[in-house]
């Protein structure tokens, strides 16, 4: 990829900055890694504010203290031990002793001048939502390890953050963004990509609740409505929905199949079921519980010679199709690959394509009253499930994103029953929902 650079240079004459030229397309630039080292040569680190100190945002925090060129100078988190606590792990760990702010404002670390990127990993809809806006807003980019938000909002901030010129874009090591890079890999060889998608971690659990995943959550540093999301499938289903929206894949149906098996029972469930698989149609999303923590897509080869060369090479015997297995994701411990990304070169891990392709809409987790308050993701009332945008709109479908905490419950909702515009009063003054109401204007149906 060609970087498009802008140099300064400061006159010390008449103290002014004028704007160089931009590269010239084809000139010769250098390695990401080559571009951190300058920065730190240069100490001139890119400075990265973080948003939510849990799981994954202390990992990525402690692996950026490793990184060249590269520093946190923010932190900011509900309960401020975690966000000291990180701080403190930061320190410990880097060998550049620079000031780093902690707050349970995450607005005094999008505002602070000492910050120039942010990422979200609160993994919180409506703190991501007003987190998102006030980024664009101070004019610096985002890196989100927030899948839930990005697929009730994303192509809306993706628009917005264009117009602005700043960079909003998925994570490297997320599932969605690992598998999208597969996706490309075997799109830019000409072949036809059939299937994409991920291994899942843990059996699905569908009335899980931060109650009942309590004690593992403890053990495993986690916040119990985060492991509940990940239990009741919310995560798979938002993850498969990023990546949709991101590549145009498609469910085959509604939740998808997530089929059983290793590699190759994989490669041999997910066919047409004319062939004795589980598919309706090819170019879907899926995924499969037996193969994590890796990713894959399902590609054929677009001739008999290229098809020919991958038996060969893959030495599984003659085949129609075969499966590109990348076996790790690293999650947010990739994170700071897509940070130095957009400081240093403008560019992204995922984002979505345009229109929304996919929705994870809300499911009810147990048999809701009319009148009931019901509660958000990894809660006690709801689950998420991928359903094709078409069908969503068609059945007046909400997403699993807007609901809040403070969503009302205007009629009976029996358990495993998807909740309607009809069914349900979202909280209209709440930011996510009115971002996604102007999403719907902007991208009519």
């Amino acid at each position: 990829m060609i970087a498009l650079t802008i140099y300064w240079v400061y006159d010390t004459n008449v103290h002014r900055k004028n704007k160089c030229q931009k590269l010239k397309r084809g000139a010769i630039t250098m390695t990401l890694y080559q571009q951190l080292l300058k920065r730190e040569q240069e100490n001139n680190p890119i400075k990265v504010g973080v948003i939510g100190a849990g799981q994954m945002g202390f990992g990525m925090i402690a692996q950026i203290a490793g990184i060249p060129g590269m520093v946190v100078t923010g932190i900011s988190d509900i309960n401020l031990e975690n966000a000291e606590r990180a701080k403190q792990a930061f320190l410990a760990s880097s060998n550049k002793a620079n000031e780093v702010l902690t707050s349970t404002d995450f607005r005094e670390v999008v505002n602070d001048p000492n910050v120039e990127v942010l990422v979200d990993a609160t993994g919180v809809t409506e703190v991501g939502a007003q987190l998102a806006l006030e980024t664009l807003v101070a004019k610096k980019h985002l890196v989100l390890l927030n899948v839930e938000v990005d697929v009730t909002i994303g192509p809306l901030m993706k628009r917005l953050y264009d117009t602005a010129n700043l960079v909003y874009t998925g994570s490297d090591g997320d599932e969605p963004a690992v598998t999208t890079g597969l996706f490309e890999f075997a799109k830019s060889m000409g072949m036809k990509v059939l299937v994409a998608g991920k291994g899942k971690n843990n059996k699905n659990i569908h009335d899980a609740n931060p109650d009942t995943a309590s004690e593992e959550a403890e053990g495993k540093h986690m916040s119990p409505h985060m492991l509940a999301a990940f239990q009741d499938g919310t995560k798979t289903m938002a993850e498969m929905t990023l990546l949709s929206n991101a590549t145009g894949l498609v469910p085959d149906i509604t939740g998808m199949h997530g089929i059983s098996g290793d590699l190759d029972q994989t490669v041999e469930k997910l066919d047409l079921k004319a062939e004795g698989g589980v598919l309706n149609n090819f170019g879907v999303v899926e995924y499969v519980n037996g193969i994590a923590p890796g990713v894959f897509v399902i590609v054929e080869g677009q001739n008999e010679g290229v098809k020919n060369e991958m038996n060969y090479l893959l030495k599984k015997g003659e085949r129609k199709h075969h499966i590109l297995y990348r076996p790790f994701h690293l999650a947010s411990l990739e994170t700071p690959l897509t940070i130095a990304k957009a400081v240093l070169n403008h560019d992204h891990a995922i984002v979505p394509i345009g229109a929304p392709v996919s929705e994870t809409i809300a499911v009810a987790k147990r048999d809701i009253k009319a009148g009931e308050t019901i509660d958000g993701i990894g809660g006690f009332s709801v689950r998420g499930v991928i359903e094709k945008h078409t069908d969503f709109v068609a059945n007046r479908h909400v997403p699993v994103g807007l609901i809040t905490g403070q969503t009302i419950a205007l009629t009976d909702i029996e358990k495993n029953t998807p909740l309607t515009n009809d069914a349900v009063k979202l909280d209209s003054t709440a930011t996510v929902v009115k971002l996604r109401a102007l999403q719907d204007e902007i991208f009519p149906n």
